[in-house]
């Protein structure tokens, strides 16, 4: 469990912390000849968003090793892959130094990291499932969960510390660097944990009986495309949800003229809040079930869709923090269960594979949410638009939820 959850931070720090620097120095960094800051500032963040679309690529490359050769190995690569292309990424030459192959190396370098976080995911939460008490797997997954509230906590603690830590000449100079090398930290600490795992008994068993599936990317498409299409549905709602309550959130309070940098408080008091609910619903899940979770959890966004804008509104920090804490509250519900649900769908030789293309697929198609909504607020000039969208993917989350079988353990008939 330790070894998931360190692993799983890491690979979520790194991702996360990019963006947060992408946002603050990178326009200037690497992109200082468009001759627009606008500019500049859109092509930083494309960078960010190219790393969702090199996800499903490492679901599918990390799902199949995983499968095939064991789920301890495949996890070893996306852990030193993602951590040295960090590391990487604060090493890099500027534009001032090295002209346009600065912006390629940095694209280049970010799609590794989506490629790396791609793989990991599935086989964190296997490698806790597989190697203990079935009937508890919603409880221990959970704790796998809490990767993504950890690295995002981590990612702004780190940034926020060297931008106290330093001037602004400094921090733009070098200080920018820090936050990236010092993922090599958790690097270590990753990898010398990883390594004194063991395969999980689950796969040695496939091992031992030949059953291990020699095409896992073409058996998921070919013989699991409706447990495939069913994760996918199932997970709508939590990517659109978690990018309307945060991304959405900044753009839109820019365009009011508020204080935009009350989201960032919301945030991380969200995040914070979150690891409790995620470990509730992750245990309650194996109690009665994983789709109820899914259900609570689909209405709850689906509902705050549309309370959510009018509340940031009013512009009180206090309010607007309040929002988006409880919008993120609402990503938690169904976040705590996933570990276990998706898996849980796929028979056996085909779990990391099945389970990472379900959630990386759904992940690199929740990067256009920020941009579809928008393009409906400007379209219709309401935000009521935005909380129709959101209300449409709950309503394709909690339909996927009640076609999918209930995988709970003890659970398994129950309709309803």
């Amino acid at each position: 469990m330790v070894a998931s959850v360190v692993g799983n931070t890491l690979e979520f720090y790194d991702f996360l912390v990019y963006g947060t620097i992408a946002a603050l120095v990178f326009p200037v960094l690497f992109f200082p000849e468009t001759g627009d800051p606008a500019i500049g500032v859109l092509l930083s963040l494309s960078t960010f968003a190219v790393g969702f679309f090199a996800r499903p690529v490492g679901a599918a490359v990390f799902g199949h090793l995983g499968d095939r050769i064991g789920r301890r190995r495949a996890l070893m690569a996306t852990l030193v892959i993602m951590g040295v292309a960090t590391i990487l990424i604060g090493c890099l030459p500027v534009y001032g130094t090295i002209g346009i192959v600065a912006p390629v190396l940095l694209v280049l370098l970010r799609l590794v990291q989506g490629f790396a976080v791609g793989g990991e995911w599935g086989g964190a939460v296997l490698m806790v499932s597989e190697n203990g008490d079935p009937k508890h797997a919603g409880r221990g997954t959970s704790f796998v969960q809490l990767g993504s509230p950890f690295g995002l906590l981590l990612a702004n603690g780190a940034v926020l510390l060297t931008v106290t830590a330093t001037t602004d000449e400094q921090f733009a100079a070098w200080g920018w660097r820090l936050p990236f090398i010092a993922s090599a930290i958790l690097l270590i600490v990753g990898i010398y944990i990883r390594l004194r795992l063991e395969e999980t008994p689950a796969f040695k068993q496939l091992e031992a009986a030949g059953a291990v599936a020699k095409v896992p990317v073409a058996d998921v498409f070919r013989q699991q495309w409706r447990a495939l299409l069913l994760g996918m549905g199932a997970t709508a709602v939590v990517f659109s949800g978690y990018y309307v309550f945060t991304i959405v959130s900044v753009t839109y309070l820019r365009q009011i003229s508020a204080d935009s940098s009350v989201v960032l408080i919301g945030l991380v008091v969200g995040s914070a809040l979150s690891i409790p609910v995620i470990l509730l619903t992750g245990r309650l899940s194996d109690r009665i079930g994983r789709r109820p979770i899914y259900f609570v959890g689909a209405a709850a966004t689906a509902v705050w869709g549309f309370v959510f804008f009018p509340l940031l509104d009013t512009g009180s920090p206090f309010v607007i923090v309040a929002a988006v804490s409880v919008g993120i509250l609402t990503w938690a519900i169904m976040y705590g269960a996933q570990g276990a649900f998706l898996p849980e769908l796929f028979p056996q030789q085909l779990r990391y594979t099945g389970s990472s293309l379900a959630f990386q697929l759904t992940s690199a198609l929740g990067g256009l949410v920020p941009v579809v909504c928008v393009a409906l607020l400007a379209a219709f000039d309401t935000t009521l638009a935005i909380g129709v969208f959101v209300l449409l993917t709950a309503v394709l989350s909690f339909v996927a939820a009640w076609l999918s079988p209930e995988t709970a353990p003890g659970k398994a008939a129950a309709r309803d």
